[in-house]
């Protein structure tokens, strides 16, 4: 039943964050916001609402490692699981944007979370205010340069939604919110049962099982973009969902409720594995292909995934 929880929980977070982006990019037309900056903004905020809900859920019931799991295993499979696999499929190109910009920022983001967790093992209101304001001064500046470059990466926008009426915006919100309000609790609830039925730290089940639950949409989206050959991923795209959960998810999770971790391995594995994952990206962006993200490396990507996995659940 543990598990039957765990994936009606993670159904109703999809189906309720689908619903948050829509009414959200149709509150943002109807608030005459332009596509740029919702996308930048909006989508990017409303596509962390899952997170975000399961960790705070997890922060409030007590399980601070379920939060910590959550992201760090979420950015983990970012990368080893949908990177890895959609350049197994279709080759990526990767712009300068990437390197110049993005991973920059958010390997200062992830080394910020590091020093954090080992600056008293916790997570503070102090410290996840410096996360989210880390995060609000990143998308000024986002807007500020998107304004002056027409190649700024942003997330996709659905220009029908322009014409959606507000009783619809009103109900999807209420949809949206109650799927995720549930889905968080399911989540939490079967999954800390679960690990007590299988005598493992909660801590096993998020940085795993939830991270690879809450990356499916992404990775479906992704490898039926490749299989049609259309534009399968955006690194871009890729990299500021990392910068969004890290600033926006435990930057306010910890604002509400501050992140006390709870097990050793959390800073001595997980943190590192995450560190890892997100700077194995550069040396792949240039070597032995500039700038393409090709077959060979997706699988070596992946083959790292399996690696972090088998590691995480049997050792």
């Amino acid at each position: 039943m543990n598990i039957v929880f765990i994936l009606i929980g993670l159904t109703l977070l999809v189906v309720g964050g689908e619903f948050l982006v829509r009414s959200s990019v149709g509150l943002s037309f109807k608030l005459n916001l332009s596509k740029m900056v919702i996308g930048l903004t909006v989508v990017s905020f409303a596509t962390s609402a899952p997170e975000l809900l399961v960790s705070l859920q997890a922060a409030l019931d007590g399980f601070s490692d379920i939060s910590l799991g959550n992201i760090m295993g979420s950015n983990i499979a970012n990368i080893g699981l949908v990177l890895g696999t959609t350049a197994v499929i279709s080759n990526l190109e990767i712009d300068s944007d990437f390197y110049k910009f993005n991973w920059p920022v958010m390997m200062i983001f992830s080394l910020a979370l590091y020093f954090f967790l080992m600056n008293g093992e916790d997570i503070d209101r102090l410290e996840g205010a410096a996360l989210f304001i880390g995060l609000i001064l990143y998308l000024i500046f986002l807007v500020i340069r998107s304004r002056k470059e027409k190649n700024v990466v942003t997330e996709e926008v659905d220009e029908n939604l322009k014409k959606v009426s507000w009783f619809k915006i009103i109900i999807w919100l209420i949809i949206g919110g109650a799927a995720l309000y549930w889905g968080s609790q399911l989540l939490v609830d079967g999954s800390v049962a679960l690990a007590r039925t299988l005598g493992v730290s909660e801590r096993v089940i998020s940085v795993t099982m939830i991270a690879i639950g809450t990356s499916v949409p992404e990775l479906a989206a992704s490898v039926i973009a490749a299989l049609k050959k259309e534009r399968a991923l955006s690194l871009g795209n890729l990299i500021g969902s990392n910068i969004f959960n890290i600033a926006s998810v435990l930057g306010l999770t910890a604002l509400i409720k501050p992140i006390v971790m709870q097990s050793q391995e959390v800073l001595s594995k997980d943190i590192y594995w995450m560190l890892g994952f997100s700077f194995i990206l550069i040396p792949l962006a240039f070597l032995p292909k500039k700038l393409i993200m090709g077959r060979i490396k997706g699988i070596f990507i992946l083959g790292a995934y399996a690696v972090f996995l088998y590691f995480t659940i049997f050792k």
